[in-house]
C-alpha cells in the first residue's frame, strides 16, 4: 500500500511505505498539537490583520482550528502515519472542515518556522511547570529544616566522618541547589520565549506579514532578528537539557544519601510503606525504589543532552531533517524531570522519618570533633599547625587505646599539652561543635535559623 502524496506535483509518486514510516514524526510530535493549533490561530489572525486574507476567512480558520482542538481533547482526532507530522495532520483536517479556505492557512509560513514556534510554546509551559515543582520540593525541604535545626547528623568528606552538622544545614544545601535550578530555568525561559514565526523556510517571506503581531498574540517576549537563526536555533533546547541534567544531578545526589541513610549500616531514616517496596523473596526487606529510580533515570536526561549536542554540532544553516530528532529527547526529559521531582517531593513529604535518636548517637561515636581540639589549642595561643599535629597524635593514641576523645581524662589531656583545661569537654561536645561554627553560611544553629528565614523569603 502506497502513501498518498504530501508534497507538490514536483513529485510523481508517493514515498515507499517503509520510508514513509521512517520519515514520519506523527507518532511523537502529536504532543505538540495544541501548541500547533494555538500558533496557527495567531498566524491566521495576523494574515487578516495585514490584509493577506479577509477577516471572514480568518474567522473560518480560527473556528475550524478550535474544532480540531475539541476533537483532539475528546479523542476523536487521531491522525495516523499518512499525515506524516502534526502540522500536516492539522492542516488536512482543517481543510476537511472549512473547505478550500483551509489551504490558505500556510500562506507566508513554512513548517520550519512553524515547528520552531510549536516547540518553544511547549517548552515555555513545561519550564513554568517544572519551576513550580521545584518550589514545592523546596518547600518540603524547608519544612524538614525548620523541624531539625538542632538535630545533629554526621557530616562527611570522602564518605568518611568529618564534622557534625545541623541536619537542617544539610537539607538546606539541597534547597540552595534547587534555588539555582529555579533561577537557571527562569533565565532559559527568557531565551525560549522568542518567536521564530515569520522566518519562513530560512529567508523570510515576500508577504507583508507582521511578526510582532503574532509574537504579541502568543505572548512571546520578542522575535528573532535573523530568519536563518530563527529556524535553525536550538540553543534554548540545549540549555533546557543542561538545566534538566543539573536538576537530575541534584536529585540523584540526594537520592544516593537517602539510600545510604535508609540502610541498616547508617539507620538515619526510616522509609514508610507508602514510598517503599518489598522483595519478591526476602520478606524482611524494604527497598528505597524511589531514590534508586531517580538515580537511574538521571542517565536518560544526560543522554538526551549529549544526543542534541551531537545533532547540532555539524548542521549547516538553516533547517535540516536532523532537527526532527530534537523532540523525543526533549519530551522524555520533561517527563523524567517532572516525574522525578514529583516522586522525590512525595517521598520527602510523607514517605520517610528521620531517626533522631540514632542520629544523636551517631555523632557521639567518632572523632569528628578533632578539628575542634586543634581550634581549642589555637585559641589558647598554640600555632594551629602545631596543634593540628598534636591532635593527630591524640587520635592515634586514642584509637590504640579503644577510646574516643570524650573518654580521655583531664590528666591525659594535660599530659599531652598543659593548655588543656576542664573546658575541653564542653568544647568537643557535638552540640557545641555545631553551635560554634557560627560563621556566615555555617552550620551553627544561629546561622541555620537565619538561613531558614532567608529561604522563606526566596519562596515568596
Amino acid at each position: 500500500m502506497t502513501q498518498p502524496k504530501t508534497w507538490s506535483d514536483r513529485f510523481e509518486s508517493a514515498l515507499h511505505p517503509a520510508i514513509a514510516r521512517f520519515n514520519a514524526s506523527i507518532g511523537f510530535d502529536i504532543e505538540l498539537i495544541e501548541y500547533d493549533i494555538t500558533g496557527s490561530i495567531a498566524h491566521a489572525k495576523m494574515l487578516a490583520h495585514t490584509g493577506i486574507i479577509s477577516k471572514e476567512e480568518a474567522m473560518q480558520l480560527v473556528t475550524g482550528l478550535e474544532q480540531i482542538r475539541i476533537e483532539y481533547r475528546e479523542g476523536h482526532f487521531n491522525p495516523g502515519i499518512e499525515a506524516e507530522d502534526v502540522h500536516f495532520a492539522v492542516e488536512r483536517r482543517l481543510t476537511e472542515l472549512v473547505g478550500d479556505v483551509g489551504k490558505k492557512l500556510h500562506t507566508a509560513r513554512s513548517r520550519n518556522d512553524q515547528v520552531g514556534t510549536d516547540i518553544r510554546l511547549y517548552l515555555r509551559d513545561q519550564i513554568t511547570e517544572i519551576r513550580q515543582q521545584l518550589r514545592e520540593y523546596q518547600g518540603v525541604l524547608l519544612r524538614h529544616a525548620e523541624k531539625h535545626v538542632e538535630t545533629l547528623i554526621p557530616g562527611y568528606t570522602h564518605l568518611q566522618r568529618a564534622q557534625p552538622l545541623s541536619l537542617a544545614h544539610h537539607l538546606l544545601a539541597y534547597f540552595q541547589m534547587a534555588q539555582r535550578d529555579w533561577e537557571r530555568l527562569g533565565e532559559i525561559y527568557k531565551r525560549t520565549n522568542i518567536s521564530p514565526l515569520g522566518s519562513g523556510a530560512l529567508a523570510g517571506t515576500t508577504f507583508p506579514i507582521d511578526r510582532h503581531f503574532t509574537a504579541s498574540e502568543l505572548e512571546f517576549g520578542g522575535v528573532y532578528a535573523n530568519s536563518l537563526d530563527g529556524v535553525s536555533d536550538r540553543d534554548f533546547a540545549i540549555e533546557f537539557l543542561c538545566a534538566s541534567s543539573l536538576i537530575m544531578v541534584h536529585l540523584s545526589r540526594l537520592s544516593e544519601e537517602l539510600i545510604l541513610w535508609a540502610s541498616q549500616e547508617f539507620g538515619f531514616i526510616t522509609l514508610k510503606d507508602n514510598c517503599s517496596t518489598g522483595s519478591s523473596i526476602m520478606p524482611q526487606k524494604k527497598n528505597p525504589d524511589i531514590p534508586e529510580l531517580v538515580r537511574g533515570k538521571t542517565g536518560r536526561v544526560f543522554g538526551h543532552l549529549q544526543a542534541l549536542l551531537t545533532i547540532m554540532k555539524g548542521l549547516p544553516l538553516a533547517y535540516n531533517k536532523d532537527l526532527q530528532e530534537d523532540k523525543e529527547g526533549i519530551f522524555d526529559s520533561v517527563k523524567t524531570v517532572q516525574g522525578s521531582l514529583e516522586a522525590m517531593t512525595i517521598l520527602l513529604r510523607e514517605g520517610l522519618e528521620f531517626r533522631t535518636e540514632r542520629l544523636s548517637t551517631a555523632v557521639e561515636e567518632d572523632f569528628s570533633n578533632a578539628t575542634d581540639v586543634a581550634d581549642y589549642l589555637a585559641a589558647k595561643g598554640v600555632p594551629f599547625r602545631e596543634a593540628y599535629n598534636l591532635v593527630g597524635k591524640v587520635v592515634k593514641t586514642s584509637l590504640a587505646a579503644g577510646k574516643l576523645l570524650k573518654d580521655l581524662t583531664l590528666e591525659e589531656w594535660q599530659a599531652l599539652h598543659p593548655a588543656f583545661a576542664e573546658d575541653i569537654y564542653q568544647a568537643i561536645a557535638p552540640r557545641q561543635v555545631v553551635a560554634a561554627r557560627n560563621s556566615y553560611g555555617g552550620t551553627g544553629f544561629e546561622q541555620v535559623r537565619n538561613a531558614i528565614e532567608s529561604a522563606k523569603t526566596q519562596l515568596l
